[in-house]
């Protein structure tokens, strides 16, 4: 947990930046009939019968090392394995982090969040280039509050995954917009919770010196 409150805490460094990486769900339903339009007093109406058509996965990672607030990226995928996470690591190398000299992702303790996943999915020279990249710092185990890509994933829920999205390619069509302003408008996380403040309100957590 003080790793990770301490990582909050630095000033933002180019060559180091720090990144928050997490990921979602999305049912995907589709209308069986057209909703009834907004009309004067009444609001559009849907019908309770949908059409279920399978689940979409959704890697955000966000940055507050990003210029102007601009660090925020959403990709959909159709799954979450291994490899997927491996090609997302790579992506944060390779194409949003390029110049870095090692990035610090901030990410939870699934099974799939391991340097181990980049073998799995590049040769091992590959794979060790992108793993000297990167430094993983895991929240602890009931504290992935700790990891600030959960707020953005609370906010895209409630701005844009809130309603029935039928496909996958209007799910990223959308969400892509979502992306797009609000990282154009410059928006940031404002972390409060400070290392004083855990060692205060957790105390409990600690373990006790006498």
């Amino acid at each position: 947990m003080e790793a990770v409150l301490d990582l909050s805490a630095e000033v933002a460094d180019p060559k180091r930046p720090r990144v928050c990486f997490d990921e979602t769900t999305k049912q995907l339903v589709a209308e069986v009939r057209d909703p009834l339009p907004v009309t004067p007093g009444q609001v559009e109406r849907y019908d309770y019968e949908y059409q279920r058509n399978g689940v979409a996965n959704l890697f955000l990672h966000y940055s507050p090392d990003h210029p102007a607030g601009g660090g925020r990226h959403v990709e959909v995928t159709q799954q979450r394995t291994k490899v997927d996470f491996a090609h997302q690591m790579q992506a944060l190398v390779e194409v949003h982090f390029p110049n870095a000299e090692r990035i610090r992702v901030v990410l939870d303790n699934l099974n799939t969040h391991t340097p181990a996943a980049l073998y799995e999915a590049f040769p091992p020279e590959q794979a060790r280039r992108l793993v000297e990249r990167l430094e993983f710092i895991h929240t602890p185990k009931h504290a992935s509050w700790l990891n600030q890509a959960e707020i953005e994933l609370s906010v895209l829920a409630s701005q844009c995954l809130d309603r029935r999205i039928a496909d996958a390619a209007t799910l990223k069509r959308e969400v892509g917009a979502w992306k797009e302003r609000r990282n154009r408008a410059g928006t940031v996380i404002q972390w409060l919770f400070k290392l004083a403040d855990a060692r205060t309100k957790l105390k409990h957590l600690y373990p006790s010196a006498s």
